[in-house]
């Protein structure tokens, strides 16, 4: 089978499975306060999780997603730091920022443009911001 007549997501599919160069990405998610309050909206919910559930199942289908996970709310954080040896602790997020953390995905694929691709994809591209930032190896 030559890889001229496979779909892109066949590529990738062949690409991982043969480690044919395969660099590790994250996928990190930013939404606003309003996109993540769509998660429980009672009018929002269902189309909010269908798209997030839409694109976990391309992204696992695919072979390319290595792990991830959606985070709770910013106000269940909890935020540590070091002055000395004093441990601060603090409830709630540090950072005050306009668009929050709301998850991330793991993905292995075979160069930067296949990453784009897939962060093009996450719902949060059209409403937040999408970062793809490659993983460190160590």
């Amino acid at each position: 089978m030559g890889l001229a007549v496979l779909s892109v997501t066949q590529i990738l599919i062949y690409c991982r499975t043969k480690k044919v160069n395969a660099m590790k990405y994250a996928i990190i998610v930013y939404e606003s306060s309003s996109e993540l309050a769509k998660r429980t909206s009672p009018e929002h919910q269902a189309s909010y999780w269908a798209a997030w559930a839409a694109y976990s199942k391309a992204i696992g289908e695919a072979g390319v997603m290595t792990g991830g996970a959606g985070l709770e709310p910013p106000s269940l954080a909890t935020t540590v730091r070091m002055k000395g040896d004093k441990r601060i602790v603090q409830d709630g997020p540090f950072a005050d920022t306009k668009e929050l953390l709301g998850g991330f995905f793991l993905i292995e694929v075979p160069d930067l443009d296949a990453a784009l691709e897939w962060g093009a994809r996450c719902p949060a591209a059209a409403t937040g911001t999408v970062e793809i930032r490659p993983l460190l190896q160590m």
